[in-house]
């Protein structure tokens, strides 16, 4: 059945020729697609209620991951801070000559969100380790009593200095950790001046 039905068209002196169009649908027709219509306002509600958790699932791990990204750029911005430092600053070491407490304070000073409990270092001066001792960055010394033997003895002009870190990844999001065995490592070797 036609919706609509052309009557006719009607011509102006001026202007171009337009149709003259009249419904042809009945009032109970009207009546019973409104009706029909009515029925469906339940059905948005039933939809939102439906993709509301999966897309809150995606946005808090979206949240947790970036917040991970932003952990790990900010440590291996500080732990390139602090072999720079370490390397150009490796004659004017203070007495007590200790390199792997130099290196934690400027660590630490550069990630100031980052919990200083979780870090943990490793040192590496011209070949020689020095690891952490304890489980956090507060327990790592390399204390010398000599500029020219031991720790501060081993940062000559033109060694490498490494220095490692590495901090819990943290993605925790609905009470979970879903990856605990996640750890961001930065890593960053410098030439000695």
């Amino acid at each position: 059945m036609p919706v609509h039905e052309v009557v006719g068209v009607q011509r102006s002196n001026q202007s171009a020729p337009f149709l003259v169009v009249r419904n042809t649908k009945s009032l109970g027709e009207r009546i019973r697609a409104r009706l029909r219509f009515r029925n469906e306002h339940g059905s948005s509600l039933l939809e939102f209620a439906l993709c509301l958790p999966p897309l809150m699932i995606m946005m808090t791990g979206t949240f947790a991951i970036g917040l991970t990204l932003a952990n790990y750029e900010m440590l291996n911005n500080a732990v390139g801070t602090a072999a720079m430092q370490l390397a150009t600053q490796a004659g004017q070491l203070a007495s007590p000559y200790d390199p792997c407490a130099l290196v934690v304070s400027l660590v630490e000073a550069s990630a100031p969100s980052l919990k200083p409990a979780n870090m943990n270092f490793s040192l590496n001066l011209n070949g020689t380790p020095y690891p952490a001792t304890g489980t956090s960055g507060s327990s790592f010394s390399c204390t010398s009593t000599s500029n020219t033997a031991g720790p501060a003895g081993n940062l000559k002009q033109g060694t490498t200095a490494q220095i490692t870190v590495t901090y819990p990844c943290n993605l925790k999001y609905y009470g979970a950790n879903n990856f605990p065995s996640c750890t961001l490592t930065a890593t960053t070797s410098e030439a000695v001046q």
